[in-house]
């Protein structure tokens, strides 16, 4: 495959954006906000969850790009079966919503833990 163009979109260093485009296809490529080990680890855990479902998404792809969590791959069938501008939405959705469902899952793994030491804590009272 011939690569035509490449833009690459960073915030920092730990988040990061890559588009990449071909003569008939267009590859964007994530790089998800991970700033502690538990983020870490819920992140390559949610997106493999993600990624095992890749056929119901239809554009996500199985395996991302190297040095990315994930990779969305869109061909001109893409364009011609789906509307493009909800296939722009999804993506732009998607992007928004993955650090908020992070943040979410880190929550609740944090109240979790807080409540199991609590009672554990408990029984030496």
């Amino acid at each position: 495959v011939q690569l035509l163009l490449q833009v690459l979109i960073c915030r920092n260093e730990a988040e990061k954006c890559l588009i990449e485009t071909s003569i008939n296809s267009l590859r964007i490529s994530l790089k998800v906000k991970q700033a502690d080990e538990l983020e870490n680890i819920l992140t390559k855990k949610f997106l493999r969850f993600l990624s095992m479902r890749a056929e119901a998404f239809q554009v996500l792809r199985r395996k991302p790009g190297q040095g990315y969590d994930i990779s969305f791959l869109i061909t001109n069938y893409h364009c011609e079966e789906m509307q493009k501008h909800k296939l722009i939405d999804f993506i732009v959705q998607f992007m928004e919503d993955i650090d908020k469902e992070i943040s979410e899952l880190k929550m609740s793994v944090n109240t979790r833990g807080r409540l199991v030491a609590t009672e554990f804590l408990k029984q030496f009272i």
